[in-house]
Parts: structure tokens; sequence; C-alpha cells
């Protein structure tokens, strides 16, 4: 009997044991996704609160932004590694309303020219038009073959109605060392990070369904974000 015992509490121990990673995985998954949401809005407040900015008129004319804080770019080197981010869009069919809710992304892809070194980038992605959101809503996106980009003018009086800018559907921007500029991330991809969002959302759900069909609410991590966007581009201008 005493056997029997033992072997049985030695079957619930090793249970325990091989759910315990498991267990402790999801708040540790959770605190990164929210942390992930708490970066990507202070870069975005710090970037408009500088002299040399994305130009208002661009933001103004923005159906999306993406912003991918603290990127290593020695990981693109080897290509062992991605960097994560988040989109959020205007609200509605053709995104015209409001910010809505936040879709987690993850970029992938190859050299950054001069930021390459180790170092962490800042990475804001504007999205111009309806066929770019709706390209990165349904499918992973090679920028320069499946969407055309071009880095962005930055500065208040920066022109940013040439053709080259008129005709991009994504508009790319880095920050390192405290510079922050136009860059051309041609040849890297941008894709939905499906595993972040089911966490952040506590459920499978599409970026398509976050971000146009109005799925989900707004997450208590994704409100200040939101809320700055609001506060940078209260309304599209076409």
């Amino acid at each position: 009997m005493k056997r029997n015992l033992c072997m049985m509490l030695s079957g619930i121990l090793a249970g325990a044991m091989w759910l315990a990673p498991a267990v402790f995985a999801k708040p540790a998954e959770d605190a990164k996704i929210q942390n992930r949401l708490q970066d990507a809005s202070a870069v975005f407040t710090e970037i408009t609160n500088i002299p040399d900015r994305i130009p208002q008129d661009l933001l103004d004319k923005a159906r999306c932004v993406i912003v991918m804080p603290s990127v290593l770019n020695a990981a693109f080197i080897v290509g062992a590694d991605y960097g994560r981010g988040v989109m959020v869009c205007r609200s509605g069919e053709h995104h015209t309303g409001p910010w809505g809710a936040p879709a987690m992304y993850a970029l992938e892809g190859g050299s950054f020219g001069f930021q390459i070194g180790g170092e962490a980038t800042d990475f804001i992605f504007l999205v111009m038009n309806e066929r770019g959101a709706q390209s990165l809503l349904h499918s992973k996106v090679k920028l320069g073959a499946d969407a055309s980009v071009a880095a962005g003018p930055v500065g208040r009086s920066a022109a940013a109605d040439t053709d080259a800018y008129m005709r991009a559907e994504i508009l790319t921007y880095s920050r390192a060392r405290g510079v922050f500029a136009g860059v051309s991330l041609e040849g890297s991809t941008l894709r939905p990070d499906n595993r972040a969002n089911r966490r952040l959302y506590d459920r499978a759900v599409t970026a398509a369904q976050i971000v146009q069909e109005s799925e989900v609410s707004i997450p208590s991590a994704g409100e200040t974000l939101v809320a700055e966007l609001l506060k940078a581009s209260p309304h599209l201008k076409s």
C-alpha cells in the first residue's frame, strides 16, 4: 500500500513539474506583450515631440501606424530572430474613423545599413493607403515587392507631397543613437504576430478581425498608445 501511495505521489509530482513551465510561461509571455505595447507608446510619444519628426500632414493621411520598439539588428544579420511591435489602424471598413484596437506584428528581414552593429533601433511605419492596409491585414508582406515602400521625410516643413511619397504604400522611419530619420527597409517583411494576438485578447483572433471588424475592445495595455495617436492625429485627412 505504501509502495502504491509513493508511486501515486511520484506521478503527481512529476505531472506538476511538467506543467510548471507552462503555468509560469503564460504570465511571463503576457507581461512581454504588455511591455511591448507600453514601449511602443513611449517611442511614438517621444518621436512626435521632437523637432525633426514625422510631418504632420503625412501622419494625418496615414491609415495605420506600426511601431517596432527596440529591434536588435544583430539578429537580422544572422537571420535568427525578428522584431516585434504593434499596428494600430483607424477604425471602419476603409480606415477613416478613430484609431482602433492594436494588433501585434512581427518584422523580419535583412540588413539595415548604418543601423547594423548590435544596437537596438526603433522603427515606425506609416501605412498610407487602403491597399497597403489590406495587404498587411491578410498576409505576410515583403516590403518593396508586395507593398511599395519609401524612406519617410522628417521635419515639420519637409516636402511630403513628392511623387515618391505619394506613390508609396508604406513610409518607414528609424531611430538609433538618438537620431530619427527615414530609412529604407526593402526586402524586410511584416506579418501579423498571431501568437501574441491570441495571448493579448485571450482567444484566437486575426489581425483583420481586430482592426477592421471590431471584434475586440482596446485592452488596457494598449490604451495609452491609442490615446497618443488620437492626440497626435485625431482625424484622417485625405
